[in-house]
């Protein structure tokens, strides 16, 4: 049932049921209710009841009422009987009223001829609906930075599809599979949006990068070889960008001056990056938050591939210089005919 401002679920598993609604985009926070009449007396009763459970020795507690609609009582009203009843029935716990900063609040809702009580509200994780706006790919590397991006996009509604490219056998089967861990992580934050993710190789043309390029561009070479092999994803899933967890100087790829050379790469789809202005305390915090962080600082093989002295400071012409030595096209049409789809 809804109504302005509250959606309304019964359940015969109040507690389990709030703690899922408090992983659902969207909802702010979560109250597991009593339901009950507008009848003042109906309404005592069921918060005696509820108080003579939550409220305990020696602390305090107050009482907040809401109504909507017409009825023979004031707000004030409810929260003075109310209160005094507590007082009473309560008094060899020894409670006491506390208005600005109680231990427990006595919460009552009245709707025209029902009414709700409840003495807990779960926060919840707010954002918008996941699907009230446009699907995006993200390219998920299992690390501690992708999976947050992924999860901040979907929180303002975007449903995202992982992307895992595979740097085998720069990289190893554990990093592969952290980024596998990661999007199983994100799936129980996408009440269903994602049910897949893209597994593609990409082995051969970092060999070929390596062989064919300055080895101070391979990182940039290859996050540009990544740009595109995810926007031709996107274009089959009919996606509206390109997620990455790039942070200005995280690393020596996500300088601004390396930022700018490599996104000209992308021709067809922007390129969103949530975390640009975040550091790693601020990322990391976010990803104990979603459940991704134990995961993503797993032992894995680091890519061997990675230059020793990386460009910092790349200009776009000496990338499009290199390029012109590989054959980049085939390059992603080859990576995206060995890409395979994983259903989650």
């Amino acid at each position: 049932m809804h109504m302005r401002g509250r959606i309304y679920i019964k359940t015969n598993k109040p507690q389990e049921t709030a703690q899922t609604l408090t992983r659902v985009f969207g909802i702010s926070s979560v109250s597991p209710a009593k339901q009950t009449t507008s009848d003042l007396k109906a309404i005592t009763d069921t918060a005696l009841t509820l108080a003579e459970n939550t409220v305990q020795e020696n602390t305090t507690f107050a009482v907040r009422c809401h109504r909507v609609g017409t009825h023979p009582y004031s707000s004030v009203e409810v929260c003075r009987e109310l209160g005094k009843q507590i007082l009473t029935k309560l008094k060899q716990r020894n409670p006491t009223v506390n208005l600005t900063a109680p231990d427990t609040t006595v919460t009552v809702e009245v709707r025209d001829k029902e009414a709700y009580v409840y003495a807990e509200t779960k926060q919840g994780v707010g954002g918008f609906p996941l699907g009230t706006q446009a699907k995006t790919v993200c390219l998920l590397s299992g690390g501690i930075d992708s999976p947050v991006a992924c999860w901040l996009t979907m929180k303002r509604g975007s449903p995202t599809i992982p992307i895992y490219i595979d740097n085998s056998p720069f990289t190893d089967e554990t990093t592969k599979q952290k980024a596998i861990l990661t999007a199983k992580k994100l799936q129980e934050w996408s009440a269903g949006y994602i049910r897949k993710m893209y597994i593609v190789p990409n082995g051969e043309n970092m060999k070929t990068i390596q062989e064919k390029a300055p080895a101070r561009f391979t990182c940039l070479l290859c996050k540009r070889l990544m740009y595109r092999i995810a926007e031709q994803i996107a274009q089959t899933e009919k996606t509206h960008g390109i997620i990455t967890g790039e942070a200005i100087g995280e690393q020596a790829s996500q300088t601004m001056h390396n930022l700018y050379a490599i996104d000209e790469a992308a021709k067809l789809y922007p390129i969103h990056r949530p975390l640009l202005g975040f550091d790693k305390i601020e990322t990391e915090a976010l990803a104990r938050k979603i459940g991704t962080f134990e995961i993503s600082i797993q032992k894995a093989k680091g890519c061997t591939a990675a230059p020793s002295q990386p460009a910092t400071r790349a200009r776009l012409n000496a990338l499009l210089e290199a390029e012109e030595n590989l054959n980049v096209a085939e390059m992603v049409q080859g990576a995206l005919r060995a890409a395979e789809v994983l259903r989650l």
